[in-house]
């Protein structure tokens, strides 16, 4: 009941082309090295000038370039791939879109969506970053546990973090490894990164692949990088800090199934 996973930490431009090409490139470094699930980070195909530049690469569900990239690497290396994020059209906002995850199966089908339900609104005066996410993304309604052959996969992006919440719900659908494309700021990244994602997988006793973005961007954004694979118990299993590239790891369900009939905290749940 052991399997690879791999999660790929980039630092995406503003050209989607290039975006693709270093993506492609990771993929087949985490194929190498026997990865069955590989996760992209958030915006892993543009990380444009402007908020708004996301919006004039949008595409709509089940067709476009970076879609067809995902369904041809998936296909291609046989290989179930977690899309990051993608700008995806929203039929009632031409100015917004939806930040959705798409996961590919190893025949390049795509088996799930996530629309991206918590927006990073938020002003860090002190560390002059300012975010509104709301002003060209609108918010996803649906929590999302889809079944894999590495076991039962939730999927969340970046500031759902925060919230935990979601990731009992997901727990509660069955979920047993949850995904988590991302693009952490360096403030933000620094203080809460590393216990957010421990928190989120001692909580829930999942496994947590977080993917996420690196450096400096085109718009002198600076993300916090820090990729990493956690356990059930919330020990690190690998991590990526600041260089592009990617972690690997293995997954094993039989010492999730065990620590859940050892430790049995989740059936201790109590709402009160």
């Amino acid at each position: 009941m052991r399997h690879r996973i791999a999660a790929i930490q980039m630092c995406s431009t503003d050209n989607v082309a290039t975006n693709l090409a270093q993506a492609k490139q990771y993929i087949q470094q985490a194929v190498e090295d026997g990865a069955r699930l590989i996760v992209l980070p958030e915006n892993f195909a543009i990380m444009g000038l402007h908020p708004e530049d996301k919006v004039k690469y949008k595409e709509v569900f089940g067709q476009g370039m970076i879609q067809d990239f995902l369904h041809q690497q998936a296909s291609q290396n046989n290989v179930w791939i977690v899309g990051g994020t993608l700008p995806l059209a929203v039929p009632q906002y031409d100015e917004k879109v939806y930040a959705s995850s798409l996961v590919f199966n190893d025949v390049g089908e795509c088996v799930a969506r996530y629309d991206k339900i918590h927006l990073f609104d938020i002003a860090l005066h002190a560390e002059k970053e300012i975010h509104q996410e709301s002003q060209t993304i609108s918010p996803g309604q649906n929590i999302i546990v889809f079944d894999s052959p590495l076991g039962k996969c939730g999927l969340a992006i970046c500031y759902d973090i925060r919230f935990p919440e979601l990731f009992r719900a997901m727990q509660e659908k069955g979920a047993e490894l949850i995904v988590l494309p991302s693009a952490f700021t360096v403030p933000t990244g620094k203080a809460h990164w590393d216990i957010l994602i421990r928190a989120r997988a001692i909580e829930n006793q999942v496994y947590m692949i977080a993917a996420a973005q690196t450096g400096v961007h085109a718009n002198q954004r600076k993300t916090y990088g820090h990729s990493m694979i956690v356990n059930p118990w919330g020990s690190v299993s690998a991590v990526l800090k600041d260089d592009r590239g990617v972690v690997c790891a293995d997954i094993d369900l039989k010492f999730l199934h065990q620590l859940r009939r050892d430790f049995p905290v989740l059936n201790h749940k109590k709402y009160m």
